[in-house]
């Protein structure tokens, strides 16, 4: 006798019925696809298990933002006191300095930097001779590859009062020296021009990348039809590159609240904190230096939240509007 399963449908039963029930399971269509994939999956291992170990298991401890944390307690035996940290913060007029100039370094960081690294692309994909292109690429990708400690010593002796070679410029000039890293004023548009002068140039990779994946005929077409260099990246270049520069947009906002914290460490000093002083130094003083580990955790919890929300509401804007986004 057959064993097989009757599969010819029931007196009224509907054909599409029939065929679902013929569909295999979601956990079924899983397995397959593990079996025909798993070199993939065995490839992306190491990823993932750095991924838990590193970035999700430490998560465990952002409880501390909600407890009175003592390192002799450890996390479990520490009591829990709800939002008091948060509060405390909200009552810091340092805290709350460090939230406005984190969100002043990085809008104009945004507003200035972000479109750096597109003229920059846009300018080598106009650059005919290839050896002056190449050429000029290395030099704008080299600063990236520097240490930021290096970076900072650049900055620290171009600006130094004595022989920097901007004061040496300005006393050829006929002006007094000026102690540029010392004066408040001035450290923000210091921090966002080295910032741009040493991540522009490796950035505008991604845009590069971008404008070669533009189709040649469009560009054949345009010649055909009269167009000039300028108009054929106005209406064929900079539109074929707009989902890229979207996206990029995107993850820039998201990181909106995380300044570079080396270079700023490495740059200020008590006199320049009233511009300089931004979130993430501020954990650095409270949590490792004032050992108050679960103020300092609060902190970055409350950035890692307003980092979240931002890009959030980023990502849906975008795909509203232009139908393009991260996901």
């Amino acid at each position: 006798m057959s064993t097989r399963p009757n599969m010819r449908a029931a007196p009224g039963e509907a054909p599409a019925t029939r065929n679902r029930a013929m569909q295999p399971g979601r956990l079924q269509r899983v397995g397959d696809h593990l079996r025909r994939e798993w070199q993939l999956y065995v490839l992306l291992l190491p990823t993932i298990i750095w991924l838990l170990l590193f970035l999700y298991k430490p998560m465990y401890g952002l409880q501390i933002a909600f407890k009175d944390y003592s390192i002799f307690r450890g996390i479990e035996g520490s009591p829990w006191i709800g939002f008091e940290h948060f509060e405390t913060l909200f009552s810091n007029d340092q805290f709350l300095r460090a939230v406005r100039n984190t969100v002043i370094i990085s809008a104009y960081s945004l507003l200035i930097g972000f479109p750096v690294p597109i003229l920059l692309a846009l300018m080598f994909n106009e650059v005919l001779s290839q050896w002056f292109r190449k050429t000029t690429q290395t030099i704008v990708y080299l600063p990236h590859f520097i240490s930021s400690v290096i970076i900072a010593g650049i900055v620290i002796t171009a600006f130094s009062p004595s022989a920097g070679i901007v004061n040496t410029v300005l006393g050829w000039l006929g002006l007094d020296p000026v102690y540029f890293l010392i004066r408040p004023e001035w450290f923000r548009p210091i921090f966002i021009g080295t910032g741009i002068w040493q991540e522009a140039g490796f950035q505008s990779i991604v845009y590069l990348a971008a404008i070669a994946g533009v189709s040649p005929t469009l560009y054949e077409s345009a010649v055909v039809d009269g167009a000039s260099r300028w108009q054929m990246m106005w209406k064929i270049t900079i539109p074929s590159i707009l989902p890229t520069i979207i996206i990029m947009l995107i993850i820039r906002i998201g990181n909106l609240m995380e300044v570079s914290f080396e270079m700023i460490i490495l740059l200020y000093q008590p006199a320049t904190y009233e511009t300089a002083d931004v979130v993430n130094t501020f954990i650095y003083r409270q949590g490792i230096q004032g050992g108050q580990y679960d103020l300092a955790a609060a902190a970055g919890l409350f950035n890692a939240v307003v980092a979240f929300v931002l890009v959030i509401t980023a990502n849906a804007i975008s795909k509203r509007y232009s139908r393009t986004s991260l996901w």
